[in-house]
Protein backbone atom coordinates (compact mmCIF):
# COMPACT_ATOMS: atom_id res chain seq x y z
CA UNK A 1 0.00 0.00 0.00
CA UNK A 2 1.26 3.36 -0.51
CA UNK A 3 1.78 6.30 1.81
CA UNK A 4 -1.79 8.21 0.71
CA UNK A 5 -4.06 4.82 1.16
CA UNK A 6 -2.87 4.17 3.82
CA UNK A 7 -3.00 7.79 5.31
CA UNK A 8 -7.03 7.43 3.42
CA UNK A 9 -7.76 4.28 5.24
CA UNK A 10 -7.09 5.55 8.73
CA UNK A 11 -8.58 8.96 7.52
CA UNK A 12 -12.16 7.21 6.46
CA UNK A 13 -11.61 4.46 9.50
CA UNK A 14 -11.63 7.36 11.98
CA UNK A 15 -14.98 9.12 10.57
CA UNK A 16 -16.97 6.08 10.62
CA UNK A 17 -15.50 5.04 14.07
CA UNK A 18 -16.20 8.54 15.74
CA UNK A 19 -19.02 8.83 13.68
CA UNK A 20 -21.07 6.04 15.06
CA UNK A 21 -19.51 6.60 18.27
CA UNK A 22 -20.99 10.53 18.73
CA UNK A 23 -24.29 8.98 16.94
CA UNK A 24 -24.87 6.60 20.28
CA UNK A 25 -23.04 8.94 23.00
CA UNK A 26 -23.46 12.18 22.15
CA UNK A 27 -22.69 14.88 24.49
CA UNK A 28 -24.71 17.69 22.97
CA UNK A 29 -28.04 17.56 20.88
CA UNK A 30 -26.89 19.29 17.54
CA UNK A 31 -30.10 21.50 15.93
CA UNK A 32 -28.79 22.57 13.38
CA UNK A 33 -29.29 21.09 10.02
CA UNK A 34 -26.63 17.91 9.79
CA UNK A 35 -27.03 18.28 6.00
CA UNK A 36 -26.20 21.99 5.55
CA UNK A 37 -23.00 21.60 8.08
CA UNK A 38 -21.57 18.06 6.70
CA UNK A 39 -22.40 19.18 3.10
CA UNK A 40 -20.21 22.44 3.51
CA UNK A 41 -17.21 20.77 5.61
CA UNK A 42 -17.18 17.98 3.63
CA UNK A 43 -16.74 19.76 0.84
CA UNK A 44 -13.95 22.15 2.06
CA UNK A 45 -11.67 19.09 2.67
CA UNK A 46 -12.48 18.08 -0.77
CA UNK A 47 -11.42 21.05 -2.27
CA UNK A 48 -8.73 22.17 -0.15
CA UNK A 49 -7.04 18.16 -0.96
CA UNK A 50 -7.92 18.58 -4.74
CA UNK A 51 -6.21 22.45 -4.67
CA UNK A 52 -2.82 21.39 -2.71
CA UNK A 53 -1.90 18.60 -5.12
CA UNK A 54 -1.70 21.49 -7.71
CA UNK A 55 -0.07 24.03 -5.65
CA UNK A 56 2.60 21.95 -3.58
CA UNK A 57 4.85 19.97 -5.92
CA UNK A 58 5.75 18.24 -2.44
CA UNK A 59 4.38 16.68 0.55
CA UNK A 60 5.84 16.89 4.12
CA UNK A 61 6.81 13.24 3.82
CA UNK A 62 8.67 13.68 0.34
CA UNK A 63 10.66 16.33 2.20
CA UNK A 64 11.87 14.04 4.77
CA UNK A 65 13.16 12.09 2.30
CA UNK A 66 14.67 14.75 0.35
CA UNK A 67 16.59 15.29 3.81
CA UNK A 68 17.69 11.94 4.46
CA UNK A 69 19.29 11.75 0.80
CA UNK A 70 20.98 15.02 1.29
CA UNK A 71 21.83 14.56 4.57
CA UNK A 72 20.05 17.73 5.72
CA UNK A 73 18.65 18.81 8.81
CA UNK A 74 19.36 18.93 12.36
CA UNK A 75 18.52 15.32 13.11
CA UNK A 76 21.11 14.30 10.27
CA UNK A 77 23.82 16.52 11.59
CA UNK A 78 23.66 14.90 15.32
CA UNK A 79 24.31 11.67 15.87
CA UNK A 80 20.94 10.85 17.33
CA UNK A 81 19.51 7.43 17.38
CA UNK A 82 16.99 6.56 14.31
CA UNK A 83 14.24 5.56 16.86
CA UNK A 84 15.04 8.64 19.16
CA UNK A 85 15.00 10.51 16.00
CA UNK A 86 11.12 9.33 15.38
CA UNK A 87 9.89 9.60 18.88
CA UNK A 88 11.63 13.37 19.11
CA UNK A 89 10.73 14.04 14.99
CA UNK A 90 6.69 12.98 16.20
CA UNK A 91 6.73 15.07 19.61
CA UNK A 92 8.60 17.86 17.78
CA UNK A 93 5.47 18.05 14.94
CA UNK A 94 3.28 18.07 17.32
CA UNK A 95 4.20 21.21 19.36
CA UNK A 96 4.46 22.96 15.73
CA UNK A 97 0.86 22.56 15.58
CA UNK A 98 0.39 23.58 18.38
CA UNK A 99 2.34 26.63 17.79
CA UNK A 100 1.01 27.56 14.55
CA UNK A 101 -2.64 26.98 15.97
CA UNK A 102 -1.74 30.01 18.49
CA UNK A 103 -0.13 31.62 16.02
CA UNK A 104 -3.65 31.58 13.77
CA UNK A 105 -5.55 32.92 16.51
CA UNK A 106 -3.18 35.86 17.14
CA UNK A 107 -2.67 37.75 13.97
CA UNK A 108 -5.77 39.09 12.39
CA UNK A 109 -5.10 37.85 8.68
CA UNK A 110 -4.84 34.17 10.07
CA UNK A 111 -7.44 34.59 12.01
CA UNK A 112 -9.61 35.34 9.15
CA UNK A 113 -8.63 32.37 7.68
CA UNK A 114 -8.74 30.22 10.21
CA UNK A 115 -12.14 31.47 11.58
CA UNK A 116 -13.76 29.50 8.83
CA UNK A 117 -13.00 26.77 11.12
CA UNK A 118 -14.93 28.29 14.11
CA UNK A 119 -17.63 29.70 11.96
CA UNK A 120 -19.84 26.02 12.32
CA UNK A 121 -22.77 26.40 14.36
CA UNK A 122 -22.18 22.76 15.82
CA UNK A 123 -19.65 20.60 16.31
CA UNK A 124 -19.10 17.34 15.52
CA UNK A 125 -16.75 14.81 13.50
CA UNK A 126 -17.19 16.43 10.88
CA UNK A 127 -15.79 19.97 11.82
CA UNK A 128 -12.36 18.48 12.20
CA UNK A 129 -12.57 18.65 8.16
CA UNK A 130 -13.89 22.25 7.89
CA UNK A 131 -10.22 24.52 6.70
CA UNK A 132 -10.17 26.99 4.13
CA UNK A 133 -7.87 26.05 1.19
CA UNK A 134 -5.74 28.75 2.13
CA UNK A 135 -4.91 27.11 5.47
CA UNK A 136 -4.41 23.78 4.52
CA UNK A 137 -1.78 24.97 2.08
CA UNK A 138 0.13 27.39 4.74
CA UNK A 139 -0.26 24.59 7.16
CA UNK A 140 1.54 22.31 4.31
CA UNK A 141 4.37 24.76 3.46
CA UNK A 142 5.28 25.53 7.43
CA UNK A 143 5.30 21.45 8.30
CA UNK A 144 7.40 20.32 5.17
CA UNK A 145 9.86 23.42 6.10
CA UNK A 146 9.74 22.28 9.45
CA UNK A 147 10.59 18.67 8.46
CA UNK A 148 13.63 19.73 6.10
CA UNK A 149 14.89 22.26 8.88
CA UNK A 150 14.93 19.27 11.63
CA UNK A 151 15.58 16.30 9.05
CA UNK A 152 12.49 14.22 10.72
CA UNK A 153 12.46 10.72 9.53
CA UNK A 154 9.29 10.01 6.84
CA UNK A 155 8.77 7.30 9.10
CA UNK A 156 7.78 9.72 11.87
CA UNK A 157 6.22 12.28 9.56
CA UNK A 158 3.60 9.26 8.12
CA UNK A 159 2.82 8.29 11.98
CA UNK A 160 2.38 12.19 12.60
CA UNK A 161 -0.24 12.37 9.99
CA UNK A 162 -1.92 9.31 10.44
CA UNK A 163 -2.20 11.01 14.43
CA UNK A 164 -2.96 14.49 13.40
CA UNK A 165 -5.92 13.06 11.19
CA UNK A 166 -7.35 10.52 13.62
CA UNK A 167 -6.97 12.67 16.50
CA UNK A 168 -8.50 15.97 15.03
CA UNK A 169 -11.77 14.03 14.23
CA UNK A 170 -11.67 12.65 17.63
CA UNK A 171 -11.45 15.48 19.68
CA UNK A 172 -14.17 17.33 17.64
CA UNK A 173 -16.71 14.55 17.98
CA UNK A 174 -19.90 14.87 19.56
CA UNK A 175 -18.80 12.23 22.30
CA UNK A 176 -19.70 11.97 25.44
CA UNK A 177 -16.56 10.18 27.34
CA UNK A 178 -17.47 9.43 31.03
CA UNK A 179 -15.59 11.71 33.01
CA UNK A 180 -13.71 9.63 35.22
CA UNK A 181 -11.92 8.51 31.53
CA UNK A 182 -12.16 11.77 30.46
CA UNK A 183 -9.96 13.04 33.40
CA UNK A 184 -7.24 10.28 32.79
CA UNK A 185 -7.02 10.62 29.05
CA UNK A 186 -6.93 14.82 29.55
CA UNK A 187 -3.37 13.93 31.28
CA UNK A 188 -1.53 13.42 28.21
CA UNK A 189 -4.39 13.63 25.26
CA UNK A 190 -6.87 16.36 24.63
CA UNK A 191 -10.30 14.95 24.72
CA UNK A 192 -13.51 15.84 23.38
CA UNK A 193 -14.81 17.74 26.02
CA UNK A 194 -11.36 20.04 25.94
CA UNK A 195 -11.13 20.54 22.30
CA UNK A 196 -14.79 21.79 22.40
CA UNK A 197 -13.78 24.73 24.30
CA UNK A 198 -12.08 26.20 22.50
CA UNK A 199 -14.69 26.44 20.08
CA UNK A 200 -16.98 28.13 22.39
CA UNK A 201 -18.68 31.92 21.61
CA UNK A 202 -16.79 33.45 24.20
CA UNK A 203 -13.36 34.82 23.34
CA UNK A 204 -11.26 33.68 26.20
CA UNK A 205 -12.33 30.00 25.72
CA UNK A 206 -11.55 30.01 21.98
CA UNK A 207 -8.50 31.42 22.47
CA UNK A 208 -7.38 28.55 24.59
CA UNK A 209 -6.96 24.92 24.42
CA UNK A 210 -4.89 25.37 20.98
CA UNK A 211 -3.59 21.67 20.99
CA UNK A 212 -4.99 18.51 18.79
CA UNK A 213 -3.02 15.58 20.32
CA UNK A 214 -1.12 16.17 23.25
CA UNK A 215 -2.71 18.04 26.32
CA UNK A 216 0.69 18.95 28.06
CA UNK A 217 1.30 22.43 25.12
CA UNK A 218 -1.70 24.22 26.42
CA UNK A 219 -0.65 23.31 30.60
CA UNK A 220 2.97 24.05 29.78
CA UNK A 221 2.62 27.45 27.87
CA UNK A 222 -0.91 28.96 30.06
CA UNK A 223 -3.57 28.70 27.61
CA UNK A 224 -5.54 25.85 29.17
CA UNK A 225 -8.62 26.19 29.70
CA UNK A 226 -10.44 23.18 32.25
CA UNK A 227 -14.01 23.81 31.43
CA UNK A 228 -16.45 26.24 30.48
CA UNK A 229 -18.15 28.99 31.83
CA UNK A 230 -21.14 27.13 30.95
CA UNK A 231 -21.95 23.21 30.80
CA UNK A 232 -20.45 21.81 27.91
CA UNK A 233 -24.79 20.72 27.02
CA UNK A 234 -25.88 24.57 26.88
CA UNK A 235 -22.03 26.17 25.91
CA UNK A 236 -22.65 28.33 22.29
CA UNK A 237 -21.06 27.07 19.72
CA UNK A 238 -19.71 29.15 16.52
CA UNK A 239 -19.25 32.66 16.48
CA UNK A 240 -21.03 35.92 17.40
CA UNK A 241 -20.33 37.40 14.38
CA UNK A 242 -21.42 34.88 11.93
CA UNK A 243 -24.61 33.35 13.78
CA UNK A 244 -27.10 33.99 10.93
CA UNK A 245 -26.83 30.16 9.37
CA UNK A 246 -28.98 31.12 5.86
CA UNK A 247 -25.64 33.59 5.60
CA UNK A 248 -23.21 31.57 6.00
CA UNK A 249 -22.62 29.86 2.47
CA UNK A 250 -19.75 28.16 1.13
CA UNK A 251 -19.16 31.04 -1.26
CA UNK A 252 -19.46 33.53 1.24
CA UNK A 253 -16.74 31.22 3.55
CA UNK A 254 -14.59 30.85 1.04
CA UNK A 255 -14.75 34.43 0.34
CA UNK A 256 -14.35 35.56 4.54
CA UNK A 257 -10.27 36.31 4.12
CA UNK A 258 -10.16 38.18 1.87
CA UNK A 259 -12.98 40.64 2.79
CA UNK A 260 -12.53 43.46 5.39
CA UNK A 261 -13.78 43.42 8.79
Amino acid sequence: MTESSIRLCFFIGSIIIFGLCEAFWPRRTIKTPRYHRWTKNYTFVILSSVIIRFVLPISATTAALIATEQDFGLFNWLTIPYPIQIILGIILLDLLIYTQHLIFHAIPILWRIHQVHHIDESIDSSTALRFHPLEFILSALIKLSFVLLIGIPWIAVICFEIILNSMAIFNHANLKLPLKLDALLRILFVTPDMHRIHHSTHQAEYHSNFGFNLSIWDKLFKTYTANPKESHESMPIGQPDFSNLERNTLWRLMLLPFKRK
